[in-house]
């Protein structure tokens, strides 16, 4: 067996290769008095024992990965991503923290994700969009959202985003996929809402970046962290109107020099922690779309929820 690995179109392609086989049953060199353990012609590896040793290695392995886990647990024990709280598994919230937790589900409008309270066409069969979408749409085809962002869920946001809660990457991105599986189904390309590198600086990680890769390494989606660069610092949107908030990230964003073939014809797959106005996955939207996306889709941790 042996590795062979071609580039086409930029992509490195991986082909596992099996050779010809020597020494199976009734190969020159085995008589059919000789024993399979003894047979001069056999190849070693169609012995039982050998034929044995893979699923043996699997079991050790599998054996010390829990190990290894039942340490970890010892040492540092599971707590809640939220509050803190013992919890079972590392990952993971408590009870309490998952009952406060506003999880976006349908109705909502097929273009944002903005949850409806109501269905406004029961029955029909047919995508709604909300009025905001209606009267001006986003550049982005559709967007969704795993959580509302609320009281229960800000804690948990900005735990991750500001207090090192990095492990909890692995299962916001499992709660993403799950939200969003025709996003990731479609997408050629994921990749993260970037940060400008003073900020990326000062904070060490891009929490959007660490999603995204959690989630094409999940997926099995080709992930791409450094396709957008932001190019201009801008003050906090955490204030700003909603006109604020796009004239502030306007013109902000691009796709790096060197990747816009790799999005060239292919449909992007944006990543964020939270939305609000939804004006940065727009200015990125249409940075990636300038340089040759097919179409861009967002998902997102949490999303603000215009009551």
């Amino acid at each position: 067996m042996r590795l062979d690995r071609s580039r086409t179109g930029g992509e490195t392609l991986v082909m596992w290769n099996h050779g010809s086989e020597t020494g199976t049953e009734g190969s020159p060199g085995e008589s059919p008095g000789e024993s399979p353990g003894e047979s001069p012609g056999e190849s070693p590896g169609d012995r039982p024992e050998e034929r044995a040793r893979p699923w043996a290695g699997a079991f050790w392995s599998s054996a010390v990965r829990r190990s290894l886990r039942s340490t970890v647990d010892l040492l540092l024990p599971p707590r809640c991503l939220s509050c803190g709280a013992l919890v079972d598994r590392q990952g993971a919230l408590c009870v309490t923290c998952w009952s406060g937790m506003t999880f976006v589900s349908d109705p909502q409008c097929a273009r944002c994700g903005l949850p409806f309270d109501h269905d406004p066409a029961p029955g029909l069969g047919r995508e709604m969009h909300c009025g905001a979408c209606l009267r001006e749409p986003p550049p982005y085809d559709r967007a969704r959202a795993v959580l509302r962002y609320d009281d229960a869920s800000r804690r948990l946001v900005l735990g991750f985003k500001h207090a090192d809660r990095t492990e909890a990457a692995a299962t916001f991105a499992a709660w993403m996929a799950r939200a969003a599986p025709q996003l990731v189904a479609d997408s050629a390309v994921i990749a993260p809402v970037p940060l400008h590198w003073r900020r990326l600086f000062g904070r060490r990680y891009n929490q959007s970046a660490l999603l995204s890769q959690a989630l094409a390494a999940q997926s099995g989606r080709p992930g791409l962290p450094d396709l957008l660069v932001r190019h201009r610092a801008t003050p906090s949107q955490g204030r700003l109107s909603a006109t604020q908030r796009r004239r502030n990230v306007a013109g902000v964003f691009a796709v790096r020099a060197g990747h816009a073939e790799v999005l060239r014809g292919r449909r992007l797959l944006l990543v964020d922690d939270v939305m609000t106005t939804g004006a940065t996955v727009g200015a990125c939207a249409r940075a990636a779309l300038a340089a040759g996306a097919q179409a861009v889709d967002v998902v997102v941790l949490a999303r603000a929820v215009r009551d």
